[in-house]
């Protein structure tokens, strides 16, 4: 039995059962990841894959626990290679962040600014997608960390560590009618076009939340995942916008005002996540702590060593978790 042939069977069901994906993207041969394939079939004695004809449909039950127990040995591996390279040079690497238009444009420029400063001999690798996306190329190993607000709970093999807090603007031209209004109400934004985030993106739940626990059925003309798509749309007075709060910035948004409505919304929560069981370099998580200071080099270690999501948000419980 050989890692190479442990990283195919693992790449062509990542891939929906499809060889020829599996071997673009290990830059290798399709007929020769079909060899190694059953190769490791002969040697174990059972198929891994259900075939119809030439084709892989599906994994047997023997190859689903085979490909678990395959998941646990590469991390091994890999965490055995990050271990060498943490004593062979501790401040040399890379890392790979995983997050949202939200985080890269916004919050982490500074937190990125920090790091290479401290750490230049680091190769940093940013990947943006949809929280799904990110939380489940984090779970394959793709990534190092992933850093969203939502979805993150629907992949299991993450350690999900709260980073902080945050509320919603509303974002609107100057002279809008609903800046005489003493205080704004759900329904007083309800009454007009609204622009915002596509659903699954940036606390958007939170939003609708709101507006459905007061029988409210806002008006969503446009959405985006680019809070800088959705004040370009705002500016056209397509709508008003509602944005999280650090996504407008003073000096170049002077031209829309921002109106606090913390007090209608809940307040959501971004997370940062890391795959279960992986070994974390130091400048990992220096990473971690520059972008959180709650979460201290004996957090990390704490969370990393609980066994389950509900241990991890019991550690952290008793925290109060800053708002941005």
């Amino acid at each position: 039995m050989k890692l190479q042939q442990l990283r195919y069977i693992r790449e062509v069901a990542r891939r929906g059962m499809n060889v020829s994906a599996a071997a673009q993207s290990l830059y290798t041969s399709q007929p020769g990841v079909s060899k190694q394939i059953l190769q490791l079939e002969e040697e174990l004695g059972v198929q891994i894959f259900l075939r119809s004809g030439k084709h892989l449909t599906g994994l047997t039950p023997a190859g689903e626990q085979i490909l678990a127990a395959a998941g646990d040995v590469l991390l091994r591996v890999d965490n055995i290679r990050q271990i060498a390279q943490e004593f062979a040079s501790e401040d040399a690497g890379s890392l790979s962040i995983a997050t949202t238009h939200t985080q890269s444009r916004y919050v982490l420029p500074a937190v990125i600014s920090r790091f290479v400063e401290r750490y230049p001999r680091v190769s940093l690798h940013m990947h943006q997608g949809t929280p799904l996306q990110i939380a489940e190329m984090t779970a394959r190993g793709d990534a190092d960390f992933a850093i969203a607000t939502e979805a993150m709970e629907r992949v299991d093999d993450l350690v999900m560590m709260p980073c902080y807090r945050w509320n919603r603007v509303l974002l609107l031209p100057a002279g809008h009618p609903l800046l005489a209004l003493p205080r704004l109400g759900l329904a007083d934004m309800a009454a007009y076009p609204i622009v915002t985030y596509v659903s699954g993106f940036t606390g958007r739940s939170k939003l609708d939340e709101a507006f459905r626990s007061q029988n409210l059925t806002p008006r969503v003309v446009v959405t985006a995942a680019d809070a800088d798509v959705i004040k370009t749309y705002v500016r056209l007075g397509v709508g008003i916008g509602i944005v999280a709060s650090m996504a407008w910035e003073e000096e170049s948004d002077r031209d829309l005002v921002a109106v606090d409505v913390s007090h209608l919304f809940e307040y959501s929560t971004t997370r940062i996540g890391v795959r279960r069981g992986a070994y974390l370099r130091r400048y990992m998580r220096d990473f971690a702590t520059m972008f959180a200071p709650l979460l201290t080099d004996e957090r990390i270690g704490r969370a990393l060593a609980c066994s389950s999501q509900a241990e991890v948000d019991q550690l952290f419980a008793a925290e109060s978790i800053p708002v941005l």
